[in-house]
């Protein structure tokens, strides 16, 4: 995950907490310079800190999932309930018709 920061917490402006410099192109690698140890140290502590960023973000789109999640149960439960409700009234409406029919038979 390749991430700079966040737009509401730009990537800190600390030298300690940066991404180590690139040696220059006069200096070959693996030079005397370059300390690996410490570049490591460095892409933890910086990767620490991102993570830790990004925990309110995190959070936030969890519980909306989670709310998204709850409506859609809802919805479909007062769909449901609108069904059921809809087909006891036809069944109602179907015995009047059939009563009637009936009683016009037996006239």
């Amino acid at each position: 995950m390749n991430i700079t920061g966040t737009i509401d917490r730009p990537l800190t402006h600390d030298p300690k907490k940066q991404a180590p410099m690139k040696p220059s192109a006069h200096e070959p690698l693996r030079s005397a310079t370059t300390d690996s140890s410490s570049n490591r140290a460095t892409a933890s502590r910086q990767n620490r800190t991102r993570e830790m960023q990004l925990i309110p973000e995190a959070l936030a789109r969890a519980h909306m999932h989670a709310q998204l999640h709850h409506a859609e149960r809802e919805r479909r439960a007062m769909r449901l309930a609108t069904a059921r409700r809809m087909q006891r009234r036809a069944e109602r409406a179907s015995l009047r018709a059939r009563r009637a029919l009936a009683m016009a038979v037996m006239q």
